[in-house]
C-alpha cells in the first residue's frame, strides 16, 4: 500500500509548469489534430503517462470530479496521487465526471455513460482523456472544423478503432457533446466535439 511519502511528485515548478502546460493543451484545442508537446516535467504514477499526469495537474482541482477506467483504477496509487496534488475528488459515476482519465481505451465505455452537457451548459461534459499507443504512427486519419485550415491529417494508433465513429454523435447533439484528449508519453491531440472525421486511410 502507497503512503503519502511514497507518491510520486508532482511538478517541481508548480505556476511555470502548469503554465506552459496549459499553453499546450490551449494550442491543442485551438489547433485540433495537431501534436503538442508538453515540456514540464511531472511524477507520475505507474499507471499514468507524463503528458496525462502534467495535464491533470494543470486542469484538475476541487470543482473537477474525476472518473478513472478499471485501468487507471485498479490500484490506488492514481486516485491517492490526484487527490494528493490536485484536490479533485475521484467519483464513481462517469455521467457527472468533469474529465474521464482512460488507461485501456480499448475497452472505453460507451460515449452515452458520460455528460454530455446541456443547451444552457455545454461545458458541463466530460472531457476524456485516452492515452493512446502512438500520435505519429498508424492509420491516416482526415479531420475537419474550426481551427483546422481545410483539412489535418492525423497518422495514429488509437483505441477504440471507431472512436471517430462514436464521436460523430457531437452533430446532432452541439452545442453538447464530448471533447477527447489524446494522449501518448508527452504528447497530445486535442479532437473538440466540432472536429469531424472525413476520412481513414492507412
Amino acid at each position: 500500500m502507497t503512503t503519502v511519502a511514497e507518491l510520486p511528485a508532482g511538478f517541481a515548478d508548480k505556476v511555470l509548469s502548469a503554465q506552459s502546460t496549459f499553453r499546450s493543451v490551449m494550442d491543442a484545442m485551438a489547433r485540433p489534430g495537431s501534436v503538442q508537446h508538453i515540456v514540464a516535467a511531472a511524477g507520475t504514477p505507474a499507471a499514468m503517462m507524463r503528458g496525462s499526469a502534467a495535464v491533470a495537474l494543470t486542469l484538475f482541482d476541487h470543482d473537477t470530479p474525476i472518473w478513472l477506467d478499471p485501468a487507471m483504477s485498479e490500484t490506488s496509487d492514481v486516485s491517492k496521487w490526484l487527490k494528493f496534488h490536485t484536490s479533485a475528488p475521484v467519483i464513481a459515476d462517469p455521467s457527472i465526471a468533469s474529465f474521464a482519465l482512460i488507461g485501456d481505451p480499448k475497452n472505453l465505455d460507451a460515449l452515452d455513460r458520460f455528460a454530455f452537457g446541456s443547451n444552457e451548459y455545454p461545458d458541463r461534459s466530460t472531457t476524456l482523456i485516452l492515452q493512446v499507443e502512438s500520435l505519429t504512427r498508424g492509420p491516416a486519419l482526415e479531420l475537419r472544423g474550426p481551427g483546422i485550415d481545410g483539412a489535418v491529417t492525423l497518422r495514429a494508433s488509437i483505441e477504440p478503432r471507431d472512436l471517430f465513429e462514436r464521436l460523430a454523435v457531437n452533430v446532432a447533439l452541439f452545442p453538447r457533446g464530448i471533447d477527447v484528449v489524446l494522449v501518448h508519453d508527452d504528447a497530445i491531440v486535442a479532437i473538440p466535439r466540432t472536429t469531424r472525421l472525413v476520412a481513414k486511410g492507412e
